[in-house]
Parts: structure tokens; C-alpha cells; sequence
């Protein structure tokens, strides 16, 4: 959308002093293509000033309007910037950081979580992947064939319980050890889904809400769904 086409966008919520609830979900839906783009935000920010300054009017009920439209544009903008701020941060091992950082994760998500690792062997995490797709959540898998065999993994077992899990056909294997909760929340690093990475190990995860990552990763793991094999019926 063109500098041209935003200002048109305000200049018409601003004819009458008011963003209607329409208004107010075509003004956040525009906000939310730009939540990347400072540079296109503070524009709108600034516009909006202007359009109330340009506009003065000596009637103290139309200028009283025109500042409740101003607060409202201004509140719109910064909840978009404050969604769109990326937060960071990292857990190690043994301990038990990264499993319970997982876990907590697997208990918040809402709609979807993509996972992607060499193996799951933790019946804490598990059981806690198994406990979102209970609920709803539409939750993917994809492993390592070699891995899904040795004893302790649960890839079968949560197969059969109806997960929907792959695994690939490659003599090489499926090292990734990442996640993505709701599309928005991505977990990535050296730790793998056992008790024994937690107990025994040097290993990390970060957490991330970093929209590009986030999509990075997404677009990795739809090409192995594509290539790998369904495990179950």
C-alpha cells in the first residue's frame, strides 16, 4: 500500500472524528502489513498529527473530537508496534530449563505447533504434545526413521494415538531440533526431546518471536512434510 493510499485511509476515518469498529479492523489490518516497517508506522503517526493540526477548528466540541480520533489512532499504532517487538531468550542443560520451557509452550499453544526433531524420548514433553492435540491443537510431527526405532522413543506411541506424525526415507538423517507454536513462537538449538539432554547434557535452546525466523523455519518444515513418509494410518 502506497503513502497515497494511507493517507486516503485516514483523511476518510477522519471526516467525521470517529474510527467506527469497521474502521477500526480495516485501520489494524493495514497496521499489521507494516508492523515490520517502522519507517511506514511512524508515517502513519505523523499524518495523523498533521491531519488534526491542518484541521483546527475553533469549535471546542469538533477540536475535542478530533484529539479522541488522534488518541485512538495513536493507541492503534503502538499496540501494533508493541506486538511486533522481538523478544528473545535462551536456556541450557542438564537441567531442566529447556524441557520445561518446552512444556510450558506445548501448554499455552493455541492453534498449531509444527515440531521438528531427531527423536522424543522425554514422556514429560510428550505427554505434554499429546495434551495439546487433545485439546485442539493442530499439532505436526516430523522425526528421524532411524531415531522413531530405538528403544524409549515415543514417535510410535504418539502415532497411534492419532498424532499426525512423519518421519523421512533418507539414509541420512533428520537432525533438526526445532518448533514453531501458533506460527509466531519458534524454538530452536542442540537440545534433543530426551530425559537425557536434560539430565546429562550441554545443550541449549533459544525462543524467539522473530517474525522472519519464524517463517524461515515454517517454510523448512512444509518442504520435509512434503517429502516425508506418514507414520500410522
Amino acid at each position: 500500500m502506497s503513502t497515497k493510499e494511507l493517507e486516503a485511509v485516514l483523511l476518510a476515518s477522519y471526516q467525521d472524528f470517529k474510527l467506527s469498529t469497521d474502521e477500526k479492523h480495516e485501520f489494524k489490518g493495514i497496521l499489521e502489513q507494516f508492523k515490520q516497517d517502522p519507517t511506514k508506522l511512524s508515517f502513519i503517526r505523523n499524518r495523523a498529527f498533521l491531519l488534526v493540526s491542518d484541521n483546527y477548528r475553533s469549535d471546542k466540541a469538533a477540536y475535542t473530537a478530533s484529539l479522541k480520533w488522534l488518541e485512538n489512532v495513536i493507541k492503534s499504532i503502538d499496540s501494533i508496534r508493541h506486538s511486533s517487538a522481538i523478544l528473545s531468550d535462551c536456556y541450557f542443560s542438564p537441567g531442566d530449563e529447556c524441557a520445561n520451557k518446552i512444556i510450558s509452550l506445548l501448554n499455552r499453544a493455541k492453534s498449531s505447533v509444527d515440531i521438528c526433531v531427531f527423536t522424543i524420548s522425554d514422556n514429560n514433553i510428550s505427554g505434554a504434545v499429546k495434551s495439546a492435540h487433545e485439546r485442539g491443537v493442530k499439532v505436526r510431527i516430523i522425526s528421524d526413521n532411524d531415531k522413531a526405532n530405538d528403544l524409549g522413543s515415543d514417535i510410535y506411541s504418539l502415532a497411534k494415538q492419532k498424532l499426525n506424525i512423519k518421519i523421512d526415507r533418507s539414509p541420512n538423517h533428520m537432525h533438526h531440533k526445532f518448533a514453531v507454536f501458533d506460527q509466531k513462537q519458534l524454538v530452536n538449538g542442540s537440545f534433543n526431546w530426551t530425559r537425557s539432554a536434560s539430565k546429562y547434557n550441554q545443550e541449549n535452546i533459544v525462543v524467539s518471536n522473530d517474525d522472519g525466523l519464524v517463517r524461515s523455519f515454517l517454510k523448512v518444515f512444509d518442504k520435509l512434510w512434503r517429502e516425508c513418509e506418514r507414520v500410522g494410518s
